[in-house]
Order: structure tokens, then sequence, then C-alpha cells
């Protein structure tokens, strides 16, 4: 985004017309699982939640805008594909015209692909790249640019995962992509230090979400299992005793935007129930 006179007069503009001390905040892949429980955590601190996911996945969009203006918060909808720079830089644009201005960019989507490294299609390698990689990096550089446009810095978080720190079987790519987004996390956070940006990953655990329902199914097939036993085996590991909900991964994320994680910057954050240990 660029960072002209004009420009900058618009960001200025539209900083005048923020509801006075609200704060907004964009969160992609935000019409169902963990994008969806942190979209209706931000709503209920307080922030107007712009809530982003593809066009084909408006319908959850709505869905979740409802809940949190049912709520009694503040919330937009909208479309964007994080693969392509120009639909986020749009994404942004939008988030300003709704709240007068950016101040936390949750960079929740993502895709998973379970399947063994011998087996994997090249085509699906690069999809995941380009979704779990690319996408996180034109988010925090969208992200950023406006934040430093702003002038008063601003909260950058990413989706990471457990297997950012220690690869799944199965997850092989997906795994490679968390560990790439750790290490766009630690250096756009060297970066962005100057401007009072604080830049931040979540690393979710076993979730009961979709995607553990299809590593769960393919890790059944293999091993010849029933559905549900690989999901149970997996989660005999978690020393809190409990698959992790999206709310648990909520709440990191509900710190990591607020002002108690002022201090906090360059860190991914487990929220395993007790898996890995760093």
């Amino acid at each position: 985004m660029s960072t002209t006179a004009n420009d900058r007069s618009t960001v200025e503009a539209a900083r005048d017309r923020a509801p006075e001390g609200q704060k907004v905040a964009v969160v992609t892949g935000a019409a169902r699982g963990i994008g969806e429980a942190i979209a209706q955590r931000l709503g209920r601190d307080g922030l107007h939640v712009i809530v982003a996911d593809l066009p084909s996945m408006q319908e959850g969009v709505a869905s979740t805008v409802e809940a949190i203006t049912s709520a009694g918060g503040a919330a937009t909808a909208a479309e964007t594909d994080v693969t392509k720079d120009a639909s986020v830089e749009a994404l942004v644009e939008t988030a300003v015209e709704a709240g007068g201005h950016l101040d936390v960019f949750v960079a929740n989507a993502g895709i998973a692909q379970v399947q063994e490294l011998i087996d994997y299609d090249a085509a699906d390698f690069q999809k995941i790249l380009d979704v779990n990689v690319t996408g996180v990096f034109n988010s925090y550089r969208q992200a950023a640019r406006q934040m430093i446009a702003q002038g008063h810095g601003g909260k950058i978080i990413g989706a990471a995962s457990i297997v950012a720190f220690r690869p799944f079987a199965l997850l092989g790519p997906y795994s490679a992509t968390k560990w790439a987004v750790r290490g766009l996390t630690q250096a756009a956070a060297m970066e962005w230090a100057e401007h009072g940006i604080t830049v931040n990953a979540y690393g979710p655990g076993i979730v009961g979400t979709a995607m553990w329902d299809l590593i769960d199914e393919k890790l059944a097939a293999k091993h010849g299992q029933q559905r549900g036993e690989a999901l149970e085996e997996n989660a005999r590991s978690i020393h809190l005793g409990r698959v992790s909900v999206p709310e648990d991964v909520a709440a990191m994320v509900s710190y990591l935007a607020g002002p108690d994680s002022d201090y906090v910057t360059g860190q991914t954050m487990l929220v395993d129930g007790g898996i890995q240990f760093s």
C-alpha cells in the first residue's frame, strides 16, 4: 500500500472518523472454526471486527457477523483471498473505511492437507504454500503498511501450529508452512518494533475442528483403525487431559491483541494443553 502525501491525508481523515476508543481488528478465515471463535471473542472484547473469508464462505461470514452483533458487538463482513496481495490490500482498506483505522490484524486463514510425502501432489504442495505462507506474508505486510502510515503501532498475529515446533506424520508440507510462519513472525517483529508494532503467532494443538476430523480419518485408514481411534490415541499426549476447543485459542489471541501483551513480540505461543514444551 502506498504512503504518498495523498494517502497519508486519507489515513488521517479516516482516523478522525473512528468511533472514540474503539479499536478495529481484521480476522481472516473467520467463517468457521478457530477463526470464527477469534472473531467472536474480539467482538466481545469491544473491537469492531472485520470478518473476512473467501467469497465461497460468505454464508459462514454472515453467521459470524450475526453472532457478534447479536451479542452487542460491531462487525463488518468482507470477502478476501489471502493468496492475492491486491485482495488483502483491499481488505485493509475495508477495515479503514468501516472503523477509521486498523489496530489488530489476525492472519488466521490457512488450509491443511493430510497425505504422506511420497504421494504428495506437486500442485497441492504449491497450493498449501500459497495459502499458508504467501497468505501470511501478504497479510503481515499489508497490515504493517497501514499501521506504519497511521503512526500509532498495532498488533499483527499469525496462525502457526504445534507442528511449527515438531512435525506430525502425514502433515509434512503443512508443518513446513507453519515453521515458515514462525520465521516470518520473528523477522517481522524485529523489523517493525521501531514502529510500535508487535508481531506474534499462536500455535494450536489438537483442536476439535474439521481439520482434525480429516487427520483422524487418514490416520485411521492407514493403520486400520475405526474413526475416532487415531484422534483418541493422539489426544493421550495432552497433559491437561482434553482435546482443545476453538475458544481456547481465541483466548490466547485476545491476550495477544490486547494491552497486556504490549511487551511481547516475535513469539509463537503454544495453546496445546501441554503436548509440546518450548
